[in-house]
């Protein structure tokens, strides 16, 4: 009789992880946010919720008085789709600056994660995989409520999930890339304040971008969000057309041209 132990079986996750590493530093980091999820709930899914009832519901009631419509719907329909996607950038970009900073200088656990077999890359994809991993969950929710509402009106909407992840990755994988090669974190706050806030308000949010002044319009379509807000807002609406390809194009532009560098800077502060 052989007295060699049995082989400890290996899950599908474990076999897919070794193919891919950074999903490793994607399942430490769910496990760390399965401590602490009450209190990313009520900043990344309840506060959204909230302001979709108070815009939505009350100074919606006063806009569809005096307005009738906002882009041909009720302005809960029309606002919904775009508080959804900003809430993706709002959450992305939060966890993209001062948690980065954290792993590379304050806490060092990026540090710690490249001392094993994974590459700094692995590291630099596993953090933006999960940031964008739980905008999905975070749309999820905020889709799943928004509909008892009345503010979805079509079944495609299943399809601004994965659009507001997108618009989520198109910040998390450029402001990760910055964040990685920073001594301080005295610039984090003008970024919120003169980047992050100014998007979310004239990004087609809470009204259209045709009513900008005209000089102010083109500036709006460079945004990513503006991109991902008309993703979400075609998805909820059923107004999916030919220029959703173009939105997904330009927030895939984004994330490609942030994860270069992404992976770049973080080579050269994980660098033994």
């Amino acid at each position: 009789m052989s007295d060699a132990a049995p082989a400890t079986a290996r899950s599908p996750f474990d076999a897919l992880a070794a193919a891919v590493p950074m999903l490793r530093v994607a399942e430490r980091e769910a496990r760390l946010w399965r401590r602490f999820w009450r209190s990313s709930a009520l900043t990344l899914v309840l506060m959204p919720l909230m302001f979709l009832g108070a815009i939505g519901l009350g100074l919606g009631g006063l806009v569809d008085e005096n307005t009738g419509s906002v882009g041909g719907v009720d302005y809960l329909a029309f606002v919904a789709p775009g508080i959804l996607a900003a809430s993706a950038m709002q959450g992305a970009a939060g966890q993209s600056l001062w948690p980065v900073m954290g792993g590379m200088k304050w806490i060092r656990t990026f540090h710690g994660a490249a001392a094993t077999p994974l590459r700094p890359g692995d590291v630099f994809g596993g953090w933006v995989l999960w940031i964008g991993a739980r905008e999905a969950m975070n749309a999820t929710i905020f889709i799943v409520v928004a509909t008892l509402l009345g503010a979805v009106l079509s079944p495609w909407a299943v399809l601004a999930v994965p659009a507001a992840a997108l618009t989520g990755l198109a910040f998390a994988a450029p402001l990760s890339a910055f964040s990685a090669v920073q001594d301080s974190d005295l610039g984090f706050p003008v970024i919120m304040r003169v980047g992050i806030v100014p998007l979310f308000l004239f990004s087609g949010t809470f009204f259209p971008v045709d009513q900008l002044p005209a000089w102010l319009e083109p500036v709006a379509w460079v945004s990513p969000l503006w991109h991902g807000v008309e993703l979400c807002r075609g998805a909820t609406t059923g107004t999916l057309a030919l220029a959703s390809v173009g939105h997904v194009a330009y927030l895939g532009a984004c994330i490609a041209v942030g994860s270069w560098f992404g992976v770049r800077n973080f080579a050269s502060r994980l660098a033994p």
